[in-house]
């Protein structure tokens, strides 16, 4: 993992620590190799529960394994299925979940032609925003330094800009002085009554 994603993952953690404890219901959107569901499954022990989600097999059983590894197994769930389905997934979360996070592109040691598709993960954002309980927040690390990757960032910061910012606050983080590919976190929080500008 490069220093701008440590740094991006740091910063979203940090955020997302303040808003979760025991009890609460999280979301794993790109499961992968199950780093972001160990952590975020350790903020809401006892009593809460982690949904993980991956279009790959390895990815969650990668998840899997960690998670037994660490003794987590039992406060989390796997769905083999597109994060885009996130709220026909769990229907019964729909306004419970007190955070979503994206790490997009590819499975680190997986395939990497397999990649997050800019039409899924905003379609998955927008379910993310239903699913949020009143104190919620969504976090997307974004990278562009494989092919698509620019494309979905960009795709990523225009929704965030057309969220209405009288019902939602979304910030940009990105070390602006990293050669190569951008590595940006966006991190989403609910404010007042849900909407979109126009």
């Amino acid at each position: 993992m490069g220093a701008q994603a440590t740094a991006a993952i740091t910063f979203s953690r940090r955020l997302l620590s303040g808003k979760l404890g025991p009890g609460r219901v999280v979301v794993d959107a790109t499961a992968g190799n199950g780093n972001d569901a160990v952590f975020l499954a350790r903020l809401v022990t006892p009593g809460g529960m982690a949904h993980c989600f991956d279009i790959q097999p390895l990815a969650l059983a990668r998840t899997r394994a960690l998670m037994e590894r660490e003794g987590l197994a039992h406060a989390a769930r796997f769905h083999e299925t597109g994060h885009e389905r996130l709220l026909e997934t769990i229907p019964e979360e729909r306004g419970r979940v007190a955070a979503v996070v994206f790490n997009l592109g590819f499975l680190p040691g997986g395939d990497e032609s397999v990649i997050t598709r800019p039409e899924t993960t905003i379609a998955a954002l927008e379910a993310s925003l239903e699913a949020l309980a009143p104190d919620g927040a969504v976090s997307v690390v974004c990278y562009a330094g494989h092919p698509g990757g620019e494309e979905e960032a960009a795709r990523v910061q225009a929704w965030c800009e057309a969220l209405d910012f009288d019902a939602w606050r979304a910030l940009r983080y990105e070390l602006t002085n990293k050669p190569g590919g951008a590595i940006r976190l966006f991190f989403i929080e609910k404010h007042g009554r849900p909407g979109r500008k126009g």
